[in-house]
This record gives structure tokens, C-alpha cells and sequence, in this order.
């Protein structure tokens, strides 16, 4: 066995020699050796010829050095590739920095190769360096590596080696590269990739288009990425109508439910990184003619979201309430509800996008008409309806705790924020049991209340909304909601003001909802007080003044010093936020804040012979 062993000292001989014709000698014996598999030989190889002579022989392959016939320069490449791929069959040396190195080299012989043979070698030569380091991976990230080797991929022969071969890198390099530390320069690369995917999502027909969607989910969906600030800055659309064309592709063909998924959540992602016009955008795109009208695009997604939701709420209901529970029912039921979750995130961008066009707020290339915008709020309305069965189903079962339940109240939130009255029976039955859900990890109800809050803001300007709040005392959940939303690190200002909104809407028409004063009230306006305590914004301040002095005018000063919880010093900071409120300059075109303003002074004047402390304390700084 010894006798026919690769002769590995000659071999080394040869390529530690002084000549270039040695060097070469040298590795024509190296690519046996190399074969063999002998860890130790190949380390001991590529030590013998170094990396410099390899890029050498790379270049020259490449007639990036002067003479040589064509004939010898595409051998010196085979060569070089050959022996490259050969040595970085170790780990160790395919992570050597020589080697990596050579990645740019070796994309550009993709780039420029007609020969299969060729093609074939450099992908297996760079799959190999990429698996072997972070470095090797990384090095696809300088400029212009990535489109050098997949610009021509969509080229290649369909079910051909180089293909398979040319995905798999690509699937290794989404799934390996991490964004989150990466330099501007590299993430460059980042944006080819997407870019390359994106057209290969969009032209081909194979296999391969499915590669290219779960890659693209994977890139797009990670959360705030910095690679989504550099996809937004990129001044060409090409990549995001590619997109829309390979979405466009999948929803309207008769492709698997879980593919369709897939298409879906990245047009989820593609509003959550562009914004939610992207959907309705008129993108026009040079190279294929399967470009959907803006209008049809918009009722294709939508349409087929709402199928998968009906389908999904339909499943997960009957395994959570009517199958026998085992461990791949509790699998199953964690899936749908994941899927789910995308569905409902994507109908919600698309409500607001419904609602920009409806408002006029939408981007200028919109183009979307008024037809397609009813076609579009009928089928919510259909689909908010199976979502409040589905929530009538949890309620009938005595199940209010869990994630799907709390996304559900979430999306009728976000639906009955922009139509406050749409299923007006069917929210106004479930209000109580909404506002009792809880999610996964929470201890009492809180989100799901917020959820509700711009729909509360809008129903209780009407008597009628105040008495459904009342009927079931669920003005004290929206105030437990706002008193424990100062507790929390950065205070929501948005849900606060909407959550004052409710209540004030809800006091002004206190007398014919027939609400007697509560312990809760008291809790309310310590949380104003404090709340107002944490800004100096002109609308925090009248806000929570207007509150307050609604508030107290149920009461006295003397029973809020009785309450154990409610000090002087509490009260002398309840003074100064009055005072504050009476000396604001309110803006002209401030209508809100000249009614707040009203209030507070009417109040002031009804209850302050009731309030000596706080009517010492504004004598003094104001005259009324």
C-alpha cells in the first residue's frame, strides 16, 4: 500500500521550488495527494505552495496577467480551482486566510465561465471555504461578490448540478451571515443578495423560486434589522417589483397552502420594511410582462390572506375545543396560531393602508381606486366577523387566556379603529370578554384593553357607547388600563391620550350612564398627576388638567385627605398641575386644547370653594 501512496516529498519538493514550471509540476501531483484525503498531507501542501502563487494562478486563468495562450490559461484555472478545492476539503485550510481570500477571485470565474465543469468546481470550492469559518462566510459580503455569482445563475440549465450547487451556497449564506454587527460595506452585500433572490423569485418557474421565497423570508423577516434601514435607502425599485411579480406568481397559482404562506408573510415583511403603501405603489418593471394592476395586487393579497385566516380559525378552534389533546395536537395548535400571528399582522397593515387611501394620506404613486377600497373593506368586515366568532367560540369554552386570543383582539382593535361601528352587535356583545383576555405571559388584562382604546374613543363620544362601557363597568378596566401604563419604563403617550379620550368622553356623559363615584377615580388621578409630572409637552398637560378637573369635581378636598393613599403632597402637585394648565398659551388653531381649556376652567370655578388648598395655591399664580 505504501509503494502506491501520492510520492508526497517529491510532491513538496516541487511546489517549495524556485521556478513557476517546478510550482506547476509540484501540483499536478498535489491534486492526487489532495484526493487521498490525508488531513496532515493537504495541511502540508498548501503550506509547500502558499496562497500567493494559488491567486496567482487564478489570475492568470483569468488573463489578468500578460502572455500565455488562452488554451494554457483556462488549464492553469481548472489547475488552480482544482487544487484550491481539493486543499479546502480541510476545514482548517479552507479557513485559512489565503484561501478565503480567494473568494472574490473564484465569483469572478463564475461570472465569466461558459463551462459547467468549471462553474461546478467553483461552487463547491466556495460552499466549502463558506462552512468553513465566519470569515469565509463574511468575505461574500464585499462588494460585488454576491452579484458576480448569482447574476448569472437564473441563466443556468434548469435541475442542472451547478444550480443545485449554486442554491445550496446561497441557502448557506442567509442562514450563517448574521446583520446585526455587520459593516455598512458588507451589508452592501446584503442588499445584492436580496436583490438576486428577488429575480430569481420573480423570473423563474422551477423548484428554485421556492429557494428563493424562504430565502427571502428568512432575510426579510428578522426584527429590526439594519439591513432593513439599507433596503429602504436603495433608490431602485427593481428588487421590490420582482417581489410583487413572485408573490403575484405564487398567490395565483394553485401551489401548496404552506407556499402561499410564505408569499404572504413576505408581503407582510416587505410593509413592514417599506411601509404599508408599498402594497398599493404602481411599480412599473422592464424585464417581464407579469406585472398585476396595482388594484388587482391589492385584492389578490388580501383575498388571500382572508382565505388563509377563515381556514386557520376554522382549525384551530376545532383542535383546541372538539380533538383529542396530545402532544401533536399542542404542536399542531402552537403552528396555526404562529401562522396565524402573520396573517393577522399582515390584514392589519393592509387596514392602514385602506385607510391612508380612503383619507387621502397615501403616497403619491398610489393608485388604488374607490371601488377596490369597498371591495377591500367588505372582505374585512367579513373576515373581522370570523374573528369575533372565533373569539365567541373561546368565550362559550371559558378560555381567555392565550396569544392567538390576545392577536385576535388585536386585529379587531386595529379593524374597528378605522370603521368604530362595523359589527356593531357582535363587538358590543364581546366587549366585557375582550377586555378579560389575557395573553400567554400576562398576569391580568392590559393589551387587549389597549387594543380596544381607538375604538372606545370614537363610540363613547355617543351616549349610547358610554352606556355599553358602563353596562358591564368597563370604564373601570379602561382606567386600571391607564393607571398601569404610567407604571411602565417610557410611557405610551398615544395609548394614553386615547385612553383619557374614553374617559373624558365618558364623564361628560356620566349622568345618563348613571356611574356612581369610585374608589378607582381616586386611583385615576394620582396616575394623571404623575403622568403630567414626566412631561412638559402643552398636550400632556391640559390633557390630564382636563381629567383632573372633571375628576374632582365628584369629590372634595377634605375625603381625598381622608383616603390613605392621597396626601398633601399629592394634592399640592394636583394644585400645580392646575395651575400650569390655567397659564397655557393655547394655540389658535388648537381647537382641542381651547375645549380643554373650557372645561378646566369651568370646573375650577364649580369646584374650587371645595378645594381650598388648590384655590390658595392658583390665587397666587393666577388671575381668574
Amino acid at each position: 500500500m505504501a509503494a502506491s501512496a501520492p510520492p508526497l516529498d517529491d510532491c513538496l519538493r516541487l511546489l517549495r521550488g524556485e521556478r513557476d514550471e517546478q510550482k506547476l509540476a509540484g501540483l499536478l501531483v498535489a491534486a492526487n495527494v489532495c484526493r487521498a484525503g490525508d488531513a496532515d498531507a493537504v495541511r502540508k501542501v498548501y503550506d509547500a505552495v502558499g496562497p500567493r502563487f494559488l491567486r496567482r494562478l487564478l489570475n492568470t486563468g483569468l488573463g489578468k496577467v500578460e502572455g500565455g495562450k488562452e488554451e494554457e490559461r483556462e488549464a492553469y484555472l481548472r489547475l488552480a480551482l482544482t487544487v484550491l478545492a481539493g486543499l479546502a476539503r480541510s476545514p482548517e485550510v479552507a479557513a485559512d486566510e489565503g484561501v478565503v481570500s480567494t473568494v472574490p477571485l473564484v465569483a469572478e470565474v463564475v461570472s465569466k465561465s461558459a463551462d459547467p465543469a468549471i462553474t461546478e468546481e467553483c461552487f463547491e470550492l466556495l460552499s466549502l471555504i463558506a462552512i468553513a469559518s465566519e470569515d469565509g462566510a463574511y468575505k461574500f459580503c464585499e462588494p460585488g461578490v454576491i452579484d458576480m455569482i448569482y447574476l448569472q445563475v437564473s441563466s443556468l440549465p434548469d435541475g442542472s448540478k451547478c444550480i443545485e450547487l449554486a442554491i445550496n451556497l446561497m441557502q448557506l449564506l442567509v442562514h450563517k451571515l448574521k446583520v446585526d454587527n455587520m459593516s455598512v460595506e458588507k451589508l452592501q452585500g446584503m442588499t445584492s443578495m436580496v436583490a438576486c433572490l428577488a429575480r430569481l423569485f420573480a423570473v423563474l418557474h422551477t423548484a428554485v423560486k421556492f429557494d428563493a421565497l424562504h430565502m427571502l423570508t428568512t432575510l426579510l423577516s428578522q426584527k429590526e434589522s439594519p439591513l432593513h434601514d439599507l433596503l429602504r435607502s436603495m433608490p431602485a425599485s427593481i428588487w421590490e417589483s420582482h417581489i410583487r411579480v413572485g408573490i403575484t406568481a405564487i398567490l395565483q397559482n394553485r401551489f401548496v397552502s404552506t407556499e402561499k404562506l410564505h408569499a404572504l408573510l413576505l408581503a407582510e415583511c416587505m410593509m413592514s420594511i417599506l411601509g404599508e403603501d408599498w402594497l398599493s405603489d404602481d411599480c412599473k418593471i422592464q424585464d417581464t410582462q407579469n406585472v398585476l394592476p396595482v388594484d388587482k395586487f391589492v385584492l389578490l393579497v388580501l383575498e388571500s390572506a382572508r382565505i388563509e385566516v377563515a381556514v386557520f380559525l376554522n382549525e384551530l378552534a376545532y383542535l383546541k375545543y372538539e380533538s383529542s389533546k396530545t402532544s401533536q395536537t399542542h404542536e399542531a395548535v402552537s403552528q396555526k396560531q404562529r401562522n396565524l400571528a402573520i396573517l393577522f399582522s399582515l390584514i392589519e397593515r393592509i387596514i392602514k393602508m385602506i385607510s391612508n387611501a380612503s383619507s387621502g394620506e397615501g403616497a403619491p404613486s398610489q393608485t388604488i381606486c374607490e371601488s377596490t377600497i369597498m371591495q377591500a373593506i367588505t372582505g374585512l368586515n367579513e373576515t373581522i366577523s370570523l374573528v369575533l366568532d372565533f373569539l365567541q367560540d373561546a368565550k362559550d369554552h371559558g378560555q381567555q387566556k392565550g396569544d392567538d386570543l390576545l392577536a385576535a383582539a388585536r386585529i379587531v382593535g386595529s379593524y374597528l379603529a378605522e370603521a368604530p361601528y362595523a359589527c356593531k352587535e357582535k363587538t358590543k356583545n364581546l366587549l366585557e370578554f375582550i377586555f378579560s383576555i389575557e395573553g400567554q405571559d400576562e398576569s391580568r388584562p392590559f393589551y387587549s384593553i389597549c387594543f380596544m382604546l381607538p375604538m372606545l374613543s370614537q363610540i363613547t363620544m355617543e351616549t349610547d357607547g358610554c352606556r355599553t362601557l358602563a353596562s358591564f363597568g368597563g370604564y373601570k378596566a379602561v382606567i386600571d388600563c391607564l393607571v398601569e401604563m404610567t407604571k411602565q419604563d417610557g410611557i405610551d403617550n398615544g395609548s394614553m391620550f386615547l385612553a383619557c379620550d374614553t374617559i373624558i368622553n365618558f364623564m361628560s356623559n356620566r349622568k345618563s350612564a348613571h356611574i356612581p363615584v369610585d374608589s378607582c377615580f381616586i386611583r385615576l388621578l394620582k396616575a394623571l398627576i404623575t403622568w403630567a409630572g414626566t412631561s412638559n409637552a402643552s398636550s400632556v398637560t391640559m390633557t390630564a388638567s382636563c381629567l383632573c378637573a372633571m375628576l374632582i369635581d365628584l369629590t372634595s378636598e377634605e375625603f381625598l385627605l381622608s383616603c390613605s393613599d392621597f396626601d398633601a403632597k399629592t394634592l399640592g402637585s394636583l394644585s400645580e398641575l392646575i395651575v400650569r394648565s390655567l397659564q397655557q398659551d393655547v394655540p389658535d388653531d388648537d381647537g382641542e386644547q381651547f375645549n380643554q381649556k373650557q372645561v378646566i376652567v369651568s370646573g375650577y370655578r364649580q369646584w374650587a370653594d371645595r378645594f381650598p388648598h388648590v384655590k390658595n395655591v392658583v390665587d397666587k399664580h393666577v388671575s381668574m
